[in-house]
């Protein structure tokens, strides 16, 4: 799996229409692309002008072909409708996953399933 998580830093004034802007075409990439698990843009709770992302693409593979779909290239587009004032998107390759609670139910960074196999 490759997770891209990052961010916008926009006007605050102009942040809630732009991803507004984005929800259609959020949607279709969820829908429409395979391979897609988590696609999100929304406003950042806590800082009024910062619009956060996060993806998350099943292989290298289902996220080349995202770089290439007309969703993507509609969403950079919605997002440039507006100056940035910064920003940053890293990308990240999982290579194992488990609940957040174990067996015992309490919260924990170990991986389970993975000492199992």
């Amino acid at each position: 799996m490759i997770a891209i998580i990052g961010h916008l830093d926009v006007d605050p004034a102009v942040r809630d229409r732009l991803v507004a802007s984005t929800t259609d075409l959020q949607r279709a990439t969820r829908e429409d692309e395979p391979g897609c698990v988590v696609y999100t843009i929304a406003a950042d709770p806590v800082d009024p002008g910062r619009i956060s992302i996060v993806e998350l693409w099943e292989s290298a593979e289902t996220l080349d072909a995202h770089f290439q779909h007309p969703n993507f290239f509609a969403t950079g587009e919605a997002l440039r409708a507006e100056p940035r004032l910064g920003g940053s998107a890293l990308k990240y390759r999982i290579d194992a996953e488990d609940p957040v609670r174990g067996p015992d139910g309490r919260a924990s960074t170990e991986f389970w399933s993975a000492a199992e196999g």
